[in-house]
């Protein structure tokens, strides 16, 4: 890692307040009734249900949603025993992915304890406050005996990630690897680098879907674990076998598939050459793999591989796994997390790999294919399906082993209660990142001296999201890198075309007629201009989408509750219905560009007919108007917001026809729009990605101002990704 890594690292962990989380308040305490109830005396009603009836602990407080993050630090990353107090800012990271994933809330706690029965005495005693325990980078073999230990005595899951997880992914990628290469999973020969937590468990867990122990051979830094071995602890005795392979040359003579959880480039061409016909090969050491997959294809065309990386086909992550198994175990109650709900984990990852490619997962991937074979035996960690398809069959499980103490009756509407879920703020943006990350595209920046410009190119280098060009004088752009410490270079990491003029609208023009003469792909403006003049230059030298008069502006504002668009929020000061209309068309379109289905409320201050105005009847004839021209668009108003945002207040409205709550709102006129987006973004500490431009047929989108650095990255993937 570069210094200036290690900077931005620091950072980010330290503005704009120290750490990834904090505890948020989910009930109003505005007033002296609130006080009342929040604490004495009206706190007293709960507690005495719960004194009475346990159970009611899930109605009553947030528990039942709630996982510990527990560590003592001995074996965290690749940075070993570090200790507890060290290991804090890896548990913040790992209590974001479960609330970015899966909505589960965690409390990261640091046990500074390595005493096996101190630590399972302090943890053990956590169980009230617990819904579940993910137990986190705690080294072999303690950690085994932790675990179990653990699960004997807590009535809650326990479940250690370091080794489960990644075994679950593990098994759903042999299990579809297998079936790629046509081998019987009975049969094959398995050869295991590394025999810690994590290998001992993905070979565990494949001889619960069908390996045959005696067809497994394991090493660890001593070589293979053989019967003659002395010494070795009852994890690793179990996989000690009557062989006379002592290295791993010896072992991967004739082997089926090779799982790799130790260290890089311990396979040579050689022990590839010696493997079975069609051999799986996973390579999951972590950053560098066991063989890398490009020796891989030379010498082993016939192999089916995956990685532990996200730059590689079929990623073993276990960020598919944890979140959605926690979420279904946690959501009926679960007492543990047996071996069925593992399986049933694990079936759900290989089914969905193996289902019809979703329309939207593969909209994000054009250049790849996403049909299950060689190159996809696993799901997108982004696939909106994890949560709905992996959670319920977790929870099934568990119903049908009677683990689950709050069992559900309808599974099809325990599903749709997840839905909500996909579209929070941390997963909004993944599938337009990772489109992002799969094209070569060009994006030309016509501000390209600019720091806050220069600071966001330097994130979209290193996140490999377009190829910069730079509109501007090479020298001063060299000089403000230098100035600002960033390890952008020309040639290498971007390209700079002198500017025709000083000026951002001018260098409009120019950027324009470099994609349309097809020296690049999109183009981001600004911010040397007011966005209303920006618009008016683009305007005069790009062609226009829809029947506008103007371009109009929409922008995203994501909320930890809720993820909205709203437009038009900068161009059109009191839009006709017929514009409106085109408005809508054009920001569905783009929703839909986020993987997201549209649901529209054409918004006003009356609902369907309650108070007629100008105002509302306009927004009544948009909605005639859409309904003419996309009868399959989701549409609806006239009508208020709290209706559209509020399943709740819909279901007492017979006349909605919203099928979830809105996700586009369309605004009657300029005022009503920034009013809401700036009131929105202020009251629900939201972040906003835009603006973004509706009505241009070129792929261009521009900066403001007030754009932040992260805000230019989010707008570059943006219309990187929206190249057709």
């Amino acid at each position: 890692m570069t210094d200036q890594l290690k900077d931005a690292a620091l950072h980010y962990h330290r503005v704009p307040e120290p750490g990834k989380i904090r505890i948020q308040a989910t009930k109003p305490l505005s007033n002296q009734r609130d006080l009342a109830l929040a604490y004495s005396p009206g706190v007293a009603e709960p507690c005495k249900e719960i004194a009475a009836d346990p159970m009611t602990a899930a109605l009553y407080t947030s528990r039942s949603n709630l996982v510990g993050v527990v560590s003592n630090g001995t074996a965290v990353l690749g940075l070993g025993n570090i200790g507890a107090l060290a290991s804090k800012p890896v548990m913040e990271g790992k209590a974001i992915l479960f609330k970015n994933f899966a909505g589960v809330d965690a409390f990261d706690i640091e046990v500074d304890e390595t005493d096996v029965d101190a630590f399972v005495e302090a943890v053990a005693r956590l169980e009230p406050t617990f819904g579940g325990i993910n137990l986190e980078d705690i080294k072999a073999p303690e950690c085994f005996e932790i675990e179990a230990r653990l699960r004997e005595r807590m009535n809650i899951p326990v479940f250690h990630d370091d080794q489960h997880g990644t075994a679950i992914v593990c098994a759903a990628a042999v299990r579809n690897g297998l079936a790629v290469v046509e081998k019987d999973i009975s049969k094959v020969r398995l050869v295991v680098s590394g025999a810690g937590a994590a290998a001992l468990a993905c070979a565990n867990q494949l001889l619960g879907i069908g390996v045959s122990l005696e067809n497994v051979l394991m090493l660890d830094s001593k070589g293979v674990l053989n019967s003659t071995r002395e010494g070795l602890s009852d994890a690793k005795q179990k996989f000690a076998r009557d062989t006379d392979a002592r290295t791993l040359a010896d072992a991967m003579q004739g082997c089926d598939v090779f799982l790799g959880v130790s260290q890089p480039n311990l396979v040579d061409a050689e022990m590839l050459k010696s493997m079975a016909e069609r051999p799986l090969i996973l390579a999951m050491s972590n950053p560098d793999p066991e063989v890398h997959p490009d020796l891989v294809h030379e010498h082993r065309p016939d192999a089916v591989m995956a990685t532990g990386r996200s730059d590689f086909p079929n990623q073993v992550n276990n960020v598919l796994c944890f979140p959605f198994l926690f979420r279904g175990a946690l959501d009926v109650g679960a007492t543990e997390i047996n071996d069925e709900m593992k399986i049933a984990c694990v079936d759900a990852l290989a089914d969905l790999a193996r289902s019809e490619s979703n329309e939207k997962v593969a909209s994000y991937y054009k250049d790849e294919v996403m049909k299950f074979g060689p190159t996809y035996i696993l799901p997108k960690p982004f696939d909106p399906r994890l949560i709905t398809i992996v959670a319920p069959a977790v929870a099934q499980a568990a119903i049908d082993t009677g683990v689950a103490t709050r069992p559900y009756n309808d599974i099809e509407e325990y599903r749709r209660s997840l839905e909500p879920l996909v579209y929070r703020s941390g997963n909004v943006m993944r599938p337009i990142f990772d489109k992002a990350q799969a094209t070569t595209h060009k994006v030309v920046y016509t501000d390209g001296e600019n720091e806050r410009v220069l600071r966001a190119i330097q994130d979209v280098v290193d996140q490999h999201y377009a190829r910069p060009v730079l509109l501007g004088d090479a020298q001063q752009i060299a000089d403000t890198i230098a100035k600002l410490h960033l390890r952008l270079r020309e040639g290498d990491h971007y390209e700079v075309v002198a500017a025709e003029a000083d000026s951002t609208l001018p260098r409009i023009e120019q950027a324009c007629s470099m994609v349309q003469s097809g020296q690049a792909h999109a183009v981001i403006c600004g911010p040397g201009a007011r966005l209303s003049k920006q618009v008016a230059a683009l305007e005069t030298c790009s062609e226009h989408a829809s029947e506008l008069d103007h371009l109009a502006v929409m922008q995203l504002l994501l909320m930890d509750t809720a993820s909205v668009f709203i437009a038009d929020t900068s161009i059109h000061e009191n839009p006709t219905a017929e514009q409106l209309a085109q408005i809508a068309l054009l920001a569905a379109k783009e929703v839909k560009r986020f993987g997201m289905q549209p649901r529209v409320a054409l918004l006003s201050h009356s609902s369907y007919g309650s108070h007629v105005t100008e105002s509302s009847a306009k927004m009544a004839k948009a909605k005639q108007l859409i309904n003419a021209l996309d009868p399959d668009l989701e549409v609806d108003g006239e009508m208020r917001g709290g209706l559209a945002l509020s399943a709740d207040m819909r279901d007492k409205n017979s006349r909605s026809s919203l099928t979830g709550d809105a996700n586009l709102l369309i605004m009657p006129n300029l005022d009503s729009a920034d009013i809401s987006f700036s009131l929105l973004k202020a009251l629900g500490s939201g972040i906003s990605v835009g603006p973004i431009l509706l009505g241009t047929k070129m792929p261009v989108h521009a900066i403001t101002r007030h754009s932040t650095p992260r805000g230019i990255v989010n707008l570059t993937s943006l219309v990187s990704a929206s190249v057709e």
